[in-house]
Order: structure tokens, then C-alpha cells, then sequence
């Protein structure tokens, strides 16, 4: 196997294959220098525009906080309601085209060329999968969402919802299995199909113009069949810098979630204070460790963090399926899947609904936040997925994540539910989630009802805490792909920049509003990276239409 002449750094095509044509060579308009004992290598005006774009972010939040907070807490609420039906209709368009690619013949295109193997076996690849399924979001909402939707009356249209809870909060029994059935679906409809076929999209554009066509692995490649060699121009460069954004605010909010989670634990624990100066000073050193990650490279660094984080996710995931009650959960698991199908339409539907509070406050939220981290996820999931045909891809995509993200949520949210259930008035998640909402005390309040569990929430901080660090490296290392014009390997200086805005942002955002603050830049920046996935679909197909089967 060849890396192709153009220092792309992407494997040659093998077999017959649409190879591009292009007098572009990656790092053409980049500028490489140093500083010191520190070099760069960057692309001109997507680095310049993007690096000072997010400094004067920084200090304008940081020296005006009042002001950014009034600022970010009206921009959330008007970009839900003005916007909530562009974010569903696009999330829709999304899944059709993704269960299109599957039937049609183009679903046979085989990326890396007709003659191209797979980098991975079925296992490892699933594995992998799997892993792109887990983040800060599962262990920030896995008690959370379901239990909300449970004991909370989030809307009647589309779904008629029962509840489980009096106006005095006493339990009617006769209520808990629809209000349970319908909690976990609400809950997977968030977790599957679309935010899937979102990373899909953005995987397969990736992977095809790099495998198959020889581009660079970045975002604009993907609009070569419709912008030819002005993809290298200023539309490249717009297009490069609304990706960095949305993947920096999307990675900024995970890091907040991440932040006052793990602050939440820590009080809830140790007694230390839960204020935005205690996850100021949280963000300041989690991202020091991630500093210490970037430094030792992939394969001493994030490779290793990502594997012990996954052994102890899935432990804990097993103590919390069997210390709650397996067989129940199991069966809920079912259920839950099972409604998850029936009520996926008219949760889809953007018009005619009055569940106002659940489609704009978070279903809105969720599909920008998803279009925002979808750069850094499909760079992950493109660059283990050489060699699978586009509709095994698809398939795969689509499918193992869900799978494993909607049984995480049938785990943790169905002991949560099953908390509120036996104890009624005395459930501390009810406690946290329904009398009063304190979500990042949600997975901790949950724990407590479980043996063990001054252990397992110290295995839960643990678990956020490295959740954290992988991300801001990963998500560093995507950003500085993009702003170093393509090239995989650029200097380490620069992705020590970006993991250090990914902290700052993080750190003005809290300041500057908190949660609320966060969802709103999230939204924000989701919004016109909605736009361009829309405008890739198109550019795949006919990319994919010119490939030989």
C-alpha cells in the first residue's frame, strides 16, 4: 500500500478508482516557520481567521461576562424557536439519504478502490464503533434524560403522554409502564438513528474523497464535484473555518458538561465547593493532563487513555446493569427499543406538535450539538473504516452505535427509573432531576441507591474526568488537521494551541452564562455547519455515482 505522491498522507486507491485530477498539493498556502524552539506549519487564512476569531471570543467573555451572559441567555431560546424545524427537517434528510446509500447501487462503491481490503476485522472494527459511541454526553445524560422524561410532563402532541406522578408527587402505579416505555424512547430517539446517519454523512465524505478520489482528509474535499479547483480557494477556506468552529463549541460544551459533572461529584463525595470557580480551576488542570497526552503523541497518549476508559465504562456499566436488577432492565432494554421504532416518526415531525419544551429545548439542542461534533467524530470513524463498502458502512454506522447507545441509556436510566419507582418521595434522583434539577448530580444521585457507592462515584468522576482528556485531544488534533490545510502531520505546537482555546472557550462559556451558555454558542455555530452538511449530501452522491462498482 502507497501513500499518494501529493503528501496527502491518505493510502493511494487500489483497484480501479475515480482519482482526481488536481493541481492543489496539500500545503501549498501553508506557512511554516518558528517561534523559538516552537515550529508551525499552518494554512494562512483558515488558521489566521479561526485562531483570532476564537482569542477575541475568549477575552470578550472573560473581561465582559455580565454582558456575554445576558447575551448568550437570549440567544438560546430565539435560535431553538425561530429554527427547531430547520434542525429536524435537516436531521430527517440526513437519515433518508444514509437509508438510501444502503439500497441504491451506489451502495456497492467500496472505499479505498474496488480492490481495496478492510484495515480491521468485523470485531475490531465494531469495537471501534463502539467507542465512538461513548463521551462525556452518555455519562452527563444517561440518568438524566430518561428519569426526566419520566417524572416530568415535557408535552402531550405527538405522543399523548401519561404521568407517572400526582400534582402532590404521589406515584400512580397504574401510569409507570407507559411513562416508562415512552421515557426510554424519547430518550433513544436522541441517542440513534439521527445523530448516527449526522456522523455518517460526514464520515463517508471524508473517507471517500481521501480513499477513493486522493484528496486531502478535510472538509472541503468533499465539495470538489461541485466547486472544482475554487474548493482550494476562499469557498474552501469559509467552508474549513465554519467546521473548526462548529467542532471547537461542540467539543466546549462537552467540556462544561464534563466540568460541573465531575464538580458535582466531587461535592457530592468530598465536600468541595460546586461553583464556577471550582470547575474554572477543574477545566485549568484536566486540560494540563490533556497537554501531557498531546505531548506523548497517538499511540502513547489517547490510544492508551481511550482503552482504560473503556474497560472502566463497560465495568461500569455491567455493576450498574446487575446491582439494579438485570433481568428488569433487560427487558426494558426491549421495550424501550421496541417504542423507540413506533414513536421515531412523530418524533421526527417538525410541524403540527406542542411539545415545545422537548423539541426546541432538547431535541433542537441535540441535533446542533451532533452537526457541531460531527467533523470530529467522522474523522474518526473515516479513518478506520478503509476498505468496508458504503452500504456495509452505512449500515454499520448507523446500527452499532445506536445499539450501544440506546442499551447505555436502558441501563443507567432504567435503574434511575426503577430508583423513583421503589422509593417514591425518598428517591434521590427524583430528588435532583424532578423536585429540583441539578442534572450533573442526576448520575450520582442514582449511584447512591446502588451498593457500593462511594466507589463506583469515584469510578464515575474518574470516568468523566478521562472522557474529558481524550476528547480535548482528539478534538485538538482534528481542528489542527483542518487549520494546518490537510496535513496529518503537523507540529505538535499547534495542537497544543488548540487544546488550550478548547479549555479557554470552555472556561468563558461557564463564566459567561454556564450550561446555558454553553448550548447557546453550540447552537450557534451548528447552525451554518448545518447548511454545509445539507450541501455535501449532494456533493457524495455525485461523487459516488462517478466511482466504478
Amino acid at each position: 500500500m502507497t501513500d499518494l505522491p501529493d503528501d496527502t498522507g491518505v493510502p493511494a486507491p487500489e483497484g480501479p478508482s475515480d482519482l482526481i485530477d488536481t493541481d492543489y498539493s496539500i500545503g501549498q498556502d501553508n506557512i511554516e516557520g518558528s517561534v523559538g524552539p516552537f515550529g508551525f506549519d499552518i494554512h494562512n487564512p483558515v488558521f489566521a481567521i479561526s485562531g483570532l476569531s476564537v482569542v477575541a471570543f475568549v477575552f470578550y467573555a472573560l473581561a465582559l461576562p455580565e454582558q456575554a451572559e445576558e447575551i448568550f441567555g437570549a440567544l438560546r431560546p430565539w435560535l431553538t424557536s425561530t429554527f427547531d424545524w430547520f434542525f429536524l427537517s435537516a436531521a430527517n434528510v440526513f437519515v433518508l439519504f444514509c437509508l438510501a446509500l444502503i439500497v441504491l447501487p451506489v451502495g456497492k462503491v467500496r472505499l479505498g478502490g474496488t480492490d481495496a481490503t478492510p484495515d480491521y476485522s468485523y470485531i475490531g472494527w465494531f469495537a471501534m464503533l463502539f467507542a465512538a459511541g461513548m463521551g462525556i454526553g452518555l455519562m452527563f445524560f444517561g440518568v438524566l434524560e430518561p428519569a426526566y422524561y419520566f417524572g416530568t410532563p415535557w408535552g402531550d402532541e405527538p405522543l399523548g403522554l401519561v404521568r407517572p406522578f400526582d400534582e402532590n408527587g404521589n406515584l400512580i402505579a397504574a401510569n409507570v409502564d407507559e411513562a416508562r416505555r415512552m421515557a426510554l424512547a424519547a430518550t433513544s430517539f436522541h441517542w440513534a438513528l439521527h445523530p448516527w446517519a449526522i456522523y455518517a454523512v460526514v464520515a463517508l465524505a471524508l473517507a471517500l474523497f481521501s480513499y477513493n478520489k486522493g484528496l486531502p482528509l478535510s472538509i472541503r474535499s468533499a465539495f470538489y464535484p461541485l466547486l472544482g479547483e475554487r474548493v482550494w480557494g476562499w469557498w474552501g477556506h469559509v467552508i474549513d473555518v465554519i467546521a473548526v468552529f462548529a467542532t471547537l463549541f461542540g467539543l466546549a460544551t462537552s467540556l462544561g458538561f464534563g466540568a460541573t459533572q465531575a464538580n458535582a461529584g466531587l461535592e457530592h463525595i468530598y465536600g468541595l465547593p460546586n461553583n464556577v470557580t471550582v470547575q474554572v480551576l477543574l477545566i485549568t488542570g484536566i486540560t494540563a493532563i490533556a497537554l501531557v497526552s498531546v505531548l506523548r503523541g497517538l499511540d502513547g497518549g489517547v490510544k492508551v487513555l481511550s482503552e482504560i476508559n473503556m474497560g472502566l465504562a463497560f465495568a461500569l456499566l455491567l455493576f450498574v446493569l446487575f446491582a439494579a436488577g438485570a433481568m428488569t432492565i433487560l427487558s426494558e432494554f426491549g421495550r424501550g427499543l421496541v417504542a423507540y421504532v413506533q414513536e421515531v416518526v412523530p418524533l421526527s415531525m417538525p410541524f403540527g406538535r406542542e411539545d415545545d419544551g422537548y423539541r426546541q429545548g432538547w431535541t433542537a439542542f441535540y441535533w446542533a450539538w451532533w452537526i457541531s461534533w460531527s467533523p470530529f467524530v467522522g474523522m474518526f470513524i473515516a479513518r478506520v473504516s478503509r476498505g468496508r463498502t458504503v452500504r456495509e458502512f452505512v449500515t454499520c454506522v448507523l446500527l452499532i452505535p445506536s445499539l450501544v447507545c440506546i442499551f447505555w441509556m436502558a441501563v443507567f436510566g432504567g435503574a434511575a427509573i426503577n430508583d423513583m419507582v421503589a422509593n417514591g418521595a425518598d428517591s434521590m434522583v427524583k430528588a435532583n432531576v424532578i423536585d429540583n434539577y441539578v442534572p450533573e448530580l442526576s448520575l450520582f444521585a442514582m449511584l447512591e441507591g446502588l451498593p457500593l457507592s462511594g466507589i463506583t462515584s469515584t469510578l464515575g468522576i474518574v470516568l468523566v474526568i478521562v472522557f474529558f482528556v481524550t476528547s480535548s485531544d482528539s478534538g485538538s488534533l482534528v481542528i489542527d488537521t483542518i487549520t494546518a490545510g490537510g496535513k496529518i502531520d503537523a507540529p505538535v505546537p499547534q495542537r497544543v494551541f488548540w487544546c488550550i482555546f478548547e479549555g479557554a472557550v470552555a472556561i468563558a462559556l461557564l463564566i459567561g452564562g454556564g450550561l446555558g451558555s454553553l448550548q447557546a454558542m453550540v447552537i450557534s455555530t451548528g447552525l451554518p455547519f448545518t447548511i454545509v452538511l445539507l450541501i455535501m449530501c449532494w456533493a457524495i452522491y455525485k461523487g459516488l455515482s462517478a466511482e466504478p462498482r
